[in-house]
């Protein structure tokens, strides 16, 4: 069986759509604060099992999960100069949440 690392995710930043669009949206939509369910620094460590942490958005775990699989199993990623991390977003349009995931051992 393949070795499976840890990996920690933390928050780096929250994005109000203000800030994504200007006021260009706020016609368009009822969102108009940043995501509530992240705060910015809050860290989540990933353990072998891969189980999504509790109170971890499922929306954004869809998203950083491919690259949390290619982490855990090892893999890097060549355009960043910390070998077994990423920085990655969840793809909510309106208010994106920025998250750097690292290998742990």
């Amino acid at each position: 069986m393949a070795e499976r690392s840890k990996v920690k995710i933390t928050v780096l930043k929250k994005f109000k759509p203000t800030e994504v669009f200007g006021d260009d949206l706020l016609a368009e939509t009822n969102i108009k604060e940043a995501c509530a369910v992240f705060n910015v620094g809050q860290e989540f460590i990933i353990g072998e099992d891969a189980k999504v942490p509790e109170g971890f958005c499922l929306w954004a775990w869809n998203d950083l999960y491919t690259a949390l699989t290619h982490l855990r199993f090892g893999g890097d990623f060549p355009w960043m100069k910390e070998k077994g991390s990423i920085i990655a977003c969840c793809s909510d349009g309106l208010r994106p949440v920025i998250f750097k995931l690292e290998r742990i051992k």
